[in-house]
């Protein structure tokens, strides 16, 4: 059994690059011979990018062929699933100007990649077209995704957590949201983490976490890494590069 494992950061639709990516792993795979080793995504899969529903399809489809994939619910994700069985419904950590269907958040271009569009219409009538084009499928993967992924040493999570309190006991929001108090944390967290949500110009590693949310949400890259016990190396067209923790 490989000792080794994937995570790939946030996707937000971008189909070509979560491709790519796979692509890369794959060929790491092969190099290393972690043939069986899992794969990792730490959420954010839709929104913003222009094809969610190709996303949600290929992981569906991968999973459902075999593939050693885990994928974990990010907040755009939450949202997406959310608005499906309520477009009445709010998130309240989104700034009160706020809903999904903002054009910074991206949900309108989620909307287009399953053909409804927004002509001014309100949120009651796109929510009547989505419940007509998005696959039933695609709502029960969402709504069925964990929040957070174990493995020896590890912790991976979308957002973060709160420092100080137990993986179970974890508030949901935070896991989803979570910024400033776990950001500025130094100490250890006992597993290192490995999230994305907080987009960074690449790849950082601070002792006590790994951020791998390189800005695919703002048309930047979307990064992969390989985790082999405390190591961790990017994954690029040239091979491994490591990633070694600041000071």
């Amino acid at each position: 059994m490989s000792t080794a494992i994937y995570a790939i950061g946030d996707i937000h639709g971008h189909l070509d690059k979560l491709k790519a990516v796979h692509n890369l792993i794959a060929q790491d795979k092969a190099a290393n011979g972690h043939t069986d080793a899992p794969v990792v995504h730490v959420g954010d899969l839709t929104d913003r990018g222009p094809d969610s529903c190709g996303v949600i399809d290929h992981l569906i489809t991968g999973r459902a062929a075999g593939q050693p994939w885990i994928v974990i619910k990010g907040n755009h994700d939450r949202l997406f699933q959310k608005f499906l069985e309520d477009p009445n419904w709010v998130d309240h950590r989104l700034r009160a100007d706020f809903t999904w269907l903002h054009t910074r958040m991206g949900g309108q271009t989620t909307l287009a990649s399953y053909g409804v569009t927004d002509t001014g219409r309100n949120a009651h009538d796109l929510w009547a077209d989505a419940r007509d084009l998005v696959p039933a499928e695609h709502g029960d993967f969402l709504r069925n995704l964990p929040l957070y992924h174990t493995a020896p040493g590890l912790l991976f999570v979308h957002a973060g957590i709160r420092p100080g309190i137990a993986i179970d006991n974890q508030a949901e929001d935070d896991l989803m949201w979570i910024r400033d108090d776990f950001l500025r944390h130094i100490d250890s967290h006992g597993p290192l983490v490995v999230h994305g949500h907080t987009m960074v110009q690449q790849i950082e590693h601070h002792g006590n976490r790994v951020n791998i949310d390189t800005g695919a949400g703002r048309g930047d890259a979307l990064s992969a890494v390989v985790i082999e016990g405390k190591k961790v190396w990017l994954l690029t067209p040239d091979g491994r590069q490591a990633v070694s923790p600041t000071t």
